[in-house]
């Protein structure tokens, strides 16, 4: 039997779930042996609000991911975003016993970093370190082994509401599968999408989903602030299709096909034909048209982004500028947008190939997913063994044979 590790990310967005299996090699290199996507049916601003649905589309995303990878998924990393989530920074002090800085004084420090009052009703999901001072020194990574008398951490905490992170999780054990450990979106993306030499620039990375907006600002290769905006992708659908008079699936049919933000760079005379409700004959609309209506949500978009980064008095510190990601990052024109409101180079941002399947997997929309394995390898989450994944899987059969045997049905 040939034995290895599999760790499996779950990203269970507003309009995707999405399953991603990796194998960790003996190398410690990540290869991913199974995808799996499916509509998320069931959320709203990323959080839960029909748990019978959301149950049904994490069960098909994670069958689909099984049925490529040949595995049994029994544990999952998971990403969690909506606009529940509340940030801040927070320090504390402890005074070194021996001398010399060890692993207990760090774990010490960072408890009374977090001894914080937060409502009954939060739960702490992240205490992310910035940096640790040692007596009078600053900007420190990694204290251990270093001599002094006190130890001072600086760090970042993201909470959550205890209800919406239980709903969230029952839904993924009431598909059979453990929640591992439990992500922030936007620190999943950062990882899969961002650079080290970026993340010390200090960037701001903009993931654009389809219920929310996640934001992740890096300074000196630490985390300062994260931020969940409840405007996403769906919105952009929603106005063309209230604007438009069209159904939704027109509107996103439209968005993806011939969306753009900026008025200038479209055809000014061209139409395009849309469909309006059922029985209804198809109408010509103006792609300047189109493009108004999107600009106008893009503008507030990134019109609140801008609040937030002055609220917060970094936006002239970040000296990499704006990186967009997800599914809504791919409108056209919306880099260029963001930088003339913004005052900041934007660009899309890609996630990093790795460990086979990148031509699929190399799409803005697949960032976060990317990023949940990433974080899973790190934690070293084993799902169990993967044996002999070379070989045909016997589920795989049974399920091929059902298939046929349905087909000739129909036929005879």
């Amino acid at each position: 039997m040939n034995e290895k590790s599999i760790i499996v990310g779950l990203d269970i967005g507003t309009t995707k779930v999405c399953t991603i299996v990796g194998v960790k090699q003996t190398n410690a290199e990540l290869e991913i042996i199974g995808i799996g996507t499916h509509p998320s049916y069931g959320l709203k601003k990323g959080s839960v609000v029909n748990i019978e649905k959301t149950v049904s589309s994490i069960q098909a995303s994670l069958e689909e991911a099984k049925l490529m990878a040949g595995v049994n998924i029994e544990s999952a990393t998971i990403g969690i975003a909506g606009s529940h989530i509340y940030s801040f920074n927070s320090s504390g002090v402890v005074a070194v016993k021996g001398g010399e800085i060890t692993e207990e004084d760090v774990e010490r420090v960072l408890e009374a970093a977090k001894a914080v009052v937060i409502p009954s009703d939060r739960q702490i999901l992240h205490v992310i370190p910035r940096e640790f001072r040692v007596d009078n020194t600053c900007g420190i990574k990694c204290p251990v082994g270093m001599c002094g008398v006190r130890l001072e951490a600086h760090v970042h905490v993201v909470t959550g509401a205890i209800s919406l992170i239980q709903n969230l999780v029952k839904c993924v054990e009431r598909t059979g599968v453990r929640a591992e450990n439990i992500t922030l979106q936007p620190i999943a993306s950062s990882e899969s999408v961002l650079s080290a030499e970026e993340k010390e620039m200090g960037v701001v990375i903009v993931d654009i989903g389809g219920g929310t907006t996640d934001i992740a600002i890096w300074k000196e290769g630490s985390l300062i602030h994260s931020q969940i905006i409840p405007v996403g992708g769906n919105h952009f659908t929603n106005d063309l299709a209230v604007g438009l008079k069209i159904p939704h699936a027109e509107a996103e049919r439209i968005k993806i096909n011939h969306g753009c933000v900026l008025t200038e760079t479209v055809n000014q005379s061209a139409h395009i034909a849309v469909q309006g409700i059922a029985g209804s004959k198809p109408r010509e609309v103006s792609l300047k048209v189109v493009a108004e209506i999107l600009g106008a949500r893009g503008e507030e978009l990134f019109g609140l982004i801008k609040n937030n980064l002055k609220d917060k008095n970094i936006h002239f510190e970040l000296t990499g500028g704006i990186i967009l990601t997800g599914g809504g990052a791919l409108i056209n024109s919306l880099p260029e947008l963001g930088e003339y409101i913004l005052e900041k180079p934007t660009k899309v941002g890609y996630p990093t190939p790795f460990g086979g399947m990148t031509n699929i997997m190399q799409n803005p929309k697949f960032s976060t997913v990317l990023g949940l394995l990433i974080e899973a390898s790190k934690s070293n989450t084993s799902n169990g063994k993967l044996e002999e994944y070379d070989s045909v899987n016997p589920d795989l059969i049974v399920k091929l044979s059902d298939s046929l045997k349905t087909v000739f049905r129909e036929i005879f």
